[in-house]
């Protein structure tokens, strides 16, 4: 496996062993105290990766938001791409790690056509019609993984600066609704909106001390 100042980089060795068309699942918003999780699912063709894709495919959490925008608009231009979420309902009516399995999915089926297997990151799989590998932080290993790593996130991230304008005083176009001094402050003195996350123990306490 290739790296980059001393830490490993995803490749394609995974797709390979895998074999035939391979989407590389991932999501973003698990741990956030408001907005949907959405995930992404991605097939990407070796062959015809462009080499500034290939060279910075990546974690999405290592690189800078603009790094990670311009390659999302690269992989939109080349990429089969799946996109799947779900609510802030769903995450507190099934959990947080039922609703994350159940937007992986919803990415799988939004692809353009089936793949013959995936690849998930982390060690839960979806239930999905194809053969499935869970692969621990796999969105520093497969280039799938991190493509997805990357759709999710800017998209997620787009979401959340949306519901922003909406709700301005929370600064989700800056923390993405997760727990920030900011985002606590925002609750203290405004209450939960529609799109937090009542299941969630911060949010969960402050409704049960009266707030909101």
């Amino acid at each position: 496996m290739p790296s980059k100042h001393g830490r490993p980089v995803p490749d394609f060795a995974l797709e390979r062993a895998a074999g035939g068309p391979v989407a590389g699942i991932d999501e973003a918003g698990r741990g956030p105290w408001a907005g949907p999780v959405v995930a992404a699912a991605v097939i990407l063709d070796p062959a015809t990766l462009p080499r500034f894709l290939a060279a910075g495919l990546d974690d999405s959490k290592t690189l800078s938001p603009a790094r990670r925008r311009e390659l999302y608009r690269g992989l939109m231009e080349c990429a089969e791409i799946g996109i799947g979420a779900a609510s802030v309902r769903e995450i507190d009516e099934r959990n947080i790690l039922g609703a994350t399995l159940n937007a992986m999915g919803r990415a799988l089926d939004a692809l353009p056509r089936r793949p013959s297997a995936a690849l998930v990151d982390g060690n839960r799989a979806p239930d999905v019609p194809c053969r499935v590998e869970t692969v621990v932080r796999g969105d520093s290993r497969s280039m799938s993984i991190a493509a997805a790593s990357i759709v999710a996130k800017v998209t997620r991230d787009g979401i959340m600066a949306r519901l922003s304008a909406r709700y301005p005083g929370f600064a989700w176009e800056r923390n993405a609704g997760y727990g920030t001094a900011e985002h606590r402050r925002a609750l203290e003195r405004h209450g939960p909106t529609p799109h937090h996350r009542r299941s969630f123990s911060p949010i969960r306490a402050m409704l049960e001390g009266g707030l909101g």
